[in-house]
């Protein structure tokens, strides 16, 4: 699998909210709620659409009865699905793998790593597979480690 690192440092870094304290009350954190339930539904109908054989009609329904989106924007979100397979699960996968490597890092280093060290300044930006993202993380963590 091919990862393109900047939407999943987006998504990796709109998941930090809450910790790092962005939300100055509870309906800002309702949206961030809203917007994670989104990209669950991006999911399903990724996968539909490529994996299950839905027609164009099916994701779009699925949309519409699982969040609050006009038939106009549903439609363009699955026209651009339709035509790029598999995006809405490399998105997700690759802001996954920095969560974990995240979590990693104080085996690996010996000391905690606050999530504003963790930038796309320290691996770059590319576009390369998720096992050369991981060589590029854990060569990142032994450096840090000395």
């Amino acid at each position: 699998m091919w990862i393109y690192c900047d939407p999943g440092w987006e998504l990796y870094w709109e998941s930090l909210g809450k910790q790092l304290g962005c939300y100055t009350d509870p309906y800002q954190y309702f949206d961030a709620l809203g917007t994670e339930i989104h990209r669950a539904i991006r999911l399903v109908v990724d996968a539909g659409l490529h994996a299950k054989g839905w027609t164009r009609e099916q994701p779009i329904i699925y949309m519409m009865q699982n969040e609050a989106i006009t038939e106009q924007v549903a439609t363009a979100e699955i026209e651009r699905y339709m035509a790029i397979p598999g995006q809405a699960l490399s998105y997700k996968t690759d802001e996954l793998k920095i969560q974990e490597f995240r979590k990693k890092i104080p085996a690996a280093t010996g000391q905690q790593i606050h999530a504003i060290r963790l930038s796309r300044s320290a691996f770059g930006r590319w576009i390369l597979t998720a096992s050369v993202l991981e060589l590029k993380m854990n060569e990142w963590a032994v450096k840090k480690a000395k």
